[in-house]
């Protein structure tokens, strides 16, 4: 069975475990599971804005997560790196360290879409993605039992293709607001 299924903008989520006691709902994560047409238009998507935004260079440098060619391994090594060059010229290191867990579920669309439009894609792109957050509802589904429908107000949804590039398009711009 899958963790969740989508029905056009209604979701069903059913909490996946992810660790530790399961007592406190925190460890339980809920992702959505689109359909498969919802899947193939959000992989066209999705290419699309990688190519826009690839041939801006408009992508934050330092961004590892969620891209072709980077990963976790490539931000350790940059990190250390950078913390070894720090340490070999006798130069002070701060580091500032945030847990972005809860983050999907807290993004303002509103805030999302402008940015993402700044980000150099066609308007109709960012029509579509702003029909695609809007107007979904979900239902967590626990021991055959559903809760009420709820609307979503504001969120990335995670488990989808889209839902890491969206968060991208959120945080790209916070380097902008840290002086060296």
């Amino acid at each position: 069975m899958l963790p969740s299924q989508v029905t056009g903008k209604k979701v069903i989520l059913v909490p996946v475990y992810k660790g530790s006691y399961r007592s406190p709902v925190t460890n339980y994560r809920p992702i959505s599971l689109p359909s498969v047409v919802c899947k193939h238009l959000e992989l066209v998507i999705a290419g699309y804005l990688r190519q826009v935004w690839d041939k801006n260079d408009w992508l934050y440098e330092g961004q590892h997560g969620f891209r072709q060619g980077y990963s976790c391994e490539s931000q350790i090594i940059k990190v250390c790196q950078d913390i070894a060059d720090s340490l070999d010229e006798g130069v002070d290191i701060d580091a500032i360290i945030i847990d972005f867990s809860m983050v999907f579920d807290l993004v303002p669309r509103d805030r999302l879409l402008t940015k993402l439009a700044a980000s150099g894609v066609d308007s109709r792109v960012v029509v579509w993605v702003r029909e695609f957050l809007v107007g979904r509802t979900q239902t967590v589904k626990v021991g055959g039992q559903l809760s009420k429908e709820a609307k979503i107000i504001s969120d990335v949804p995670q488990g989808s293709v889209l839902g890491s590039l969206l968060f991208l398009v959120y945080l790209n711009d916070i380097w902008r607001n840290i002086e060296y």
